[in-house]
């Protein structure tokens, strides 16, 4: 978590190729500038959601030349491709593009920017629903007590003040995302219209609180109180897939988050995702995503 205090003219252009930037407009009316569309103006209070990896724009003014390139890292670079040095700061998590200026300096933006650098399989499964920009307006939020908590944390130097911000961010996250699902004309995927269904919503809280379990269609519908044929139907019409198909979806998304975040053995996360055997599993993983479990764990650690 960061917060950013800019002071006119300036222009970031992101290249990061975070999966989802979070930012709080604390103060000012930016311009974001996205890879694609139009450039679209931010107010006070209004919270954007960038999904990644394609980079975006932060600006006073769309017309202002680049000014500062942020690549992974961060690293913070001129448009040309020289370092930038950091600019020295009393406060932490604060990042100023030149002298040191005060909050309500005039025609300084403050901006909260919260990054997502690595979400794992699930999270992805929702992020692929995403626009490539969502702005909420102040007027269309509550989550303004929480950014202003989120605010007041980024700036304290206390023990444990990381895991402080990250859970804050995640739950300004899942605000955020209900606001926009909310909306009417959110094109919110099909799998979470398909919850507030009574039959399929209760099949899909079953799979998802415990993927391991050995469920069958029959038990599923036993669960919803309806026949096999009409739960059959009805979560094809409303999720795009028969149950057991999305069941076998959710178990690999489960594993391949287990296979990132834990060190538990193949034969251990197969167990948890409801494979009776390690040989069973990395089978039913290779199909889904083309290599081994093994292969998918050296991968994604790997990774920057």
């Amino acid at each position: 978590m960061l917060r950013t205090i800019l002071n006119p003219p300036w222009s970031v252009q992101v290249r990061d190729g975070a999966p989802l930037n979070l930012v709080a407009v604390l103060r000012g009316m930016p311009w974001i500038v996205p890879s694609t569309g139009d450039a679209v103006r931010l107010n006070t209070g209004d919270i954007a959601m960038m999904r990644g990896p394609d980079m975006f724009t932060f600006a006073d003014d769309p017309r202002t030349p680049i000014q500062v390139v942020v690549q992974p890292g961060p690293r913070r670079m001129t448009a040309a491709g020289a370092d930038l040095p950091e600019v020295a700061d009393p406060d932490v998590h604060t990042w100023v593009n030149g002298e040191r200026a005060h909050d309500g300096a005039d025609g300084s933006s403050v901006l909260l920017i919260g990054k997502y650098s690595g979400p794992g399989e699930i999270a992805t499964h929702l992020l692929h629903a995403l626009p490539p920009l969502l702005v909420i307006p102040t007027a269309a939020h509550l989550e303004s007590a929480l950014v202003s908590l989120l605010a007041k944390e980024t700036v304290r130097n206390e023990p444990g003040q990381d895991l402080v911000l990250e859970r804050l961010l995640d739950v300004l996250l899942v605000g955020t995302l209900r606001q926009w699902l909310t909306r009417p004309d959110a094109d919110a995927p099909a799998w979470y219209r398909a919850n507030g269904d009574p039959v399929v919503g209760s099949v899909l809280r079953l799979i998802h609180r415990d993927p391991g379990h050995p469920w069958t269609v029959d038990a599923l519908a036993r669960q919803a109180g309806v026949s096999r044929a009409t739960l059959t139907r009805r979560f094809t019409d409303l999720v795009g897939m028969p149950p057991m198909a999305y069941l076998t979806g959710w178990r690999i998304d489960v594993a391949a988050d287990l296979l990132m975040e834990s060190d538990a053995t193949i034969d251990v996360v197969a167990r948890q995702v409801g494979y009776g055997s390690g040989f069973a599993f990395s089978a039913a993983f290779k199909r889904a995503r083309g290599v081994s479990p093994q292969r998918y764990r050296a991968h994604a650690h790997a990774r920057p």
